[in-house]
């Protein structure tokens, strides 16, 4: 095993860190991954920049944090040999499902927090980046939920919300995203504030990529609401905007962040291409014990696939009523 001596330099006040010393190409010693986890929890995303390594490398780090999950709950043509990774690739994307974005969602979000059990932790690598452009944001939910002032904190703390694929966007229903997600739809209700089960803070659990609204309020007040927690955690203080080199790779804390893919790809010079890897995570729990509920769907890890082609089977043999 090396022994790496890492060093850690922050990119902005809130969020963000680069993380230096550190071959990833090679065995990490166990110092090293305690000090990277400390600082992910401390900046919430963490940067290491020219590292080139491939798939099997990827997927060895992502374990090294946690059990690593299917690459998507919507994936069904993962990477021959390496069905923990998900490609983020718009040709490839827009190909398979008719929709001109790199993935599955495209405007502020937290990972996949339509699961019960949303990731705890991302890993993106970056295989051909444009030399100008294709950046990515991230924001601290940790941060964002501090910034409130204490009324609207406590008011937070009580409340639920759903999150599902695609919350408030129109897909026309012949669309081939659309009909993936109905073959396979995955709702949830989760905290609107979440408790971060390793450092007990508490940060706003909602993004606009998938809660699509507030339970136990009206129409009008659930609106009303998530627009002023969306303003609160997209705020330009609490981010850090990183711009990607072939090779480097982000760590994210999926837990407590929120992040923006980049809004500008129709203006870069090449295609696009990095490969993501999930970590399993816990079931979110707010502030008043509420543990997060599943709607629709199932648990996301690593047996995904197996469950979901049970659940497929099971349907099929279920007796026509006449």
């Amino acid at each position: 095993m090396s022994s790496q001596s890492i060093q850690v330099k922050p990119t902005s006040t809130f969020t963000g860190a680069e993380i230096e010393g550190v071959d990833l190409s090679k065995p990490l010693s166990e110092q090293a991954v305690k000090e990277i986890r400390e600082a992910l929890l401390k900046w919430k995303v963490v940067f290491f920049r020219s590292q080139n390594i491939d798939h099997a490398a990827q997927v060895a780090f992502t374990s090294r944090f946690g059990e690593v999950t299917y690459a998507h709950p919507h994936e069904d043509e993962p990477i021959a040999g390496h069905p923990e990774i998900l490609p983020i690739d718009r040709s490839r994307f827009e190909r398979r499902n008719g929709l001109q974005r790199s993935s599955y969602e495209s405007r502020w979000h937290t990972d996949v927090t339509a699961a019960v059990n949303p990731p705890a932790a991302s890993i993106l690598r970056a295989v051909n980046v444009p030399s100008v452009g294709g950046d990515t944001t991230w924001t601290n939910l940790v941060a964002a939920y501090e910034g409130l002032s204490a009324p609207i904190r406590e008011l937070a703390d009580k409340l639920k919300a759903e999150h599902r694929f695609n919350a408030g966007l129109y897909l026309p229903s012949n669309s081939k995203y659309a009909e993936r997600i109905a073959k396979n739809p995955i709702v949830s209700i989760h905290p609107v504030v979440r408790v971060h089960p390793e450092t007990g803070e508490k940060g706003l659990f909602v993004n606009p990529g998938f809660t699509s609204h507030i339970i136990d309020v009206s129409r009008k007040e659930s609106k009303l609401l998530l627009e002023l927690f969306f303003k609160q955690i997209t705020k330009p203080a609490y981010t850090t905007r990183f711009r990607w080199n072939n090779g480097d790779i982000a760590f994210w804390d999926n837990r407590a962040t929120a992040h923006l893919a980049p809004q500008d790809l129709d203006h870069v010079e090449v295609e696009r291409v990095l490969y993501r890897t999930t970590i399993t995570g816990d079931i979110p729990v707010g502030p008043d014990g509420f543990r997060s509920e599943i709607v629709e769907g199932e648990v996301f890890s690593s047996n995904l696939p197996s469950v979901l082609k049970q659940n497929a089977e099971k349907l099929q043999a279920q007796p026509v009523l006449a």
